[in-house]
């Protein structure tokens, strides 16, 4: 009995002591799980971003927008006559000089007018003759009291009227003539002719009917507007003498190698849309241009002095504007708002915000936050390869596979 107890006893023991042993093991490994959650984090390495100094400059002061091309002349050809088109005397889209017969209309009832108008004005001067012979009769009759003097004023009022009535007759031939001549329709101006609007044979309408167009191509026009803002960031009131030149820019981003003048400014502002017609001339010998295309109209007034150049890329906007990240003098990243003007080139034009030798972050913008630590290094500039470190035990072994 005595040794059954002691058994319990002993197997009681060993079963705390387990227990015992197992809670302080679990104990320690909480503690030691405790204090490596309490232990710092190592700080993130240094991103590397590429910088630009600010530098001030001068940039054009200058503005864009968008303009549509038109001929210098731009003229509607329609027949002076009604009539039937017998031939059409010209290429269409081909060059036509100024006088050239682009059309012929049926002369025939025209030469018949002429004639008409003709044989009145003969028929007029034979009623000339017979008045003036009739006149000069009765005058000396009336010298000898042989007719009253009421007949012979007659006679010399109908020498006046006939005499009238030739100037009639005349003007209807010279207007016969004229009618005849515009039986053949010619080019007021030197230009590329249009598209037939009619076939031969067809019958027009004087002043109505449209034949065809000619639009002059050299010079050309370019017409725009700019709105109030635009004019003031030119310095003001836009004419002629203010504007240096004039630079279009095409649809493929090109600029027209001709350079602009201005011929035109309006002399109020549009009230309905707060805008200023403009219109500028181009020589266009080379027919690079045709009327009716939209390009964008640079107009370029002098220098803007004390501006700096950032990309695009560098140049953010937020809530507040927009804003480009700078480096300070412990290497971290901070936001700087700048006032932004147009587009130079690539560049942003800033107004405002930026100092001389201000480090601006141009690139991995998508990764740079306020305050973080950076790397930096020129823009442009490509990194060295840092040379490969041989430890003595490398150099060690090299020399022992040497000797081998």
């Amino acid at each position: 009995m005595y040794l059954l107890l002691q058994q319990r006893r002993l197997k009681h023991f060993n079963r705390s002591f387990l227990t015992l042993v197992v809670t302080t093991f679990v104990a320690a490994a909480l503690v030691a799980c405790g204090k490596k959650e309490d232990a710092p984090q190592p700080a993130p390495p240094a991103m590397t971003v590429s910088y630009i100094s600010a530098t001030p400059t001068s940039v054009p002061m200058s503005v864009e927008a968008v303009a549509q091309t038109e001929g210098a002349k731009e003229v509607e050809i329609r027949p002076r006559v009604g009539g039937i088109i017998l031939k059409k005397m010209f290429e269409e889209g081909e060059s036509v000089k100024a006088g050239q017969i682009l059309f012929l209309i049926d002369p025939a009832p025209f030469q018949i007018a002429l004639n008409q108008a003709k044989a009145q004005a003969a028929a007029q001067g034979a009623r000339i003759t017979q008045t003036s012979r009739e006149s000069s009769r009765l005058k000396e009759l009336l010298e000898t009291q042989s007719v009253s003097q009421r007949e012979y004023d007659n006679a010399t009022s109908d020498e006046s009227i006939s005499q009238a009535d030739m100037m009639q007759a005349q003007a209807n031939i010279k207007e016969a003539e004229l009618n005849l001549s515009y039986t053949q329709v010619t080019a007021p101006v030197s230009g590329i002719a249009g598209r037939f609007q009619f076939s031969e044979g067809a019958l027009v309408t004087a002043n109505t009917s449209l034949l065809t167009t000619i639009v002059q191509l050299s010079p050309i026009w370019a017409r725009f507007s700019l709105s109030q803002s635009e004019v003031a960031s030119l310095g003001g009131r836009i004419d002629a003498d203010s504007v240096s030149d004039v630079t279009l820019i095409l649809s493929d981003g090109s600029e027209y190698s001709q350079k602009g003048k201005l011929n035109f400014a309006a002399n109020q502002i549009n009230p309905t849309l707060g805008t200023q017609e403009l219109r500028a001339t181009f020589n266009n010998a080379d027919k690079a241009l045709l009327p009716g295309q939209f390009v964008r109209a640079r107009v370029t007034t002098g220098l803007q002095d004390g501006v700096i150049l950032v990309p695009q890329t560098a140049v953010l906007t937020g809530d507040q504007g927009k804003y480009v990240y700078v480096i300070n003098a412990e290497n971290t990243a901070t936001i700087r708002p700048v006032t932004a003007g147009e587009w130079y080139g690539k560049d942003w034009i800033i107004l405002k915000g930026l100092n001389e030798n201000d480090k601006v972050i141009v690139d991995n913008l998508i990764k740079v936050r306020p305050g973080a630590v950076v790397e930096p290094r020129i823009f442009g500039e490509t990194p060295q390869p840092a040379e490969s470190a041989t430890t003595p035990a490398a150099k060690i072994n090299d020399k022992n596979s040497v000797k081998s």
